[in-house]
């Protein structure tokens, strides 16, 4: 724990008991293990929005990516229709030339 052993741990206590005295050392106990708690949630509230954040950018990612390739895909539309009018306007120009 903290890296701190069975005999640091009784000397930090044993000041501790002699400098804040035995009447006030339970509510001293209390608020630390408050403060320690509301310190593990604030650390936990925030790990957990990091990993919010990240699946945001995962999200945003593969949503751009998904846009190149419908964007990608829709490219080549246009330049085949225009191919097609392009074949039909030399296949009515042949027929015209044909008829004369």
């Amino acid at each position: 724990m903290f890296g701190i052993g069975m005999p640091e741990l009784i000397v930090i206590l044993v000041v501790a008991l002699i400098v804040i005295g035995p009447k006030k050392l339970p509510d001293m106990a209390r608020s630390l293990g408050r403060g320690m708690a509301e310190f593990k949630k604030a650390t936990r509230d925030f790990t957990e929005s990091l990993h919010v954040d990240d699946e945001v950018k995962e999200a945003r990612d593969t949503l751009k990516d998904a846009k190149k390739d419908i964007q990608e895909a829709l490219e080549p539309l246009p330049k085949t229709s225009t191919e097609k009018k392009i074949k039909e306007k030399k296949s009515a120009e042949g027929d015209s030339k044909d008829g004369q």
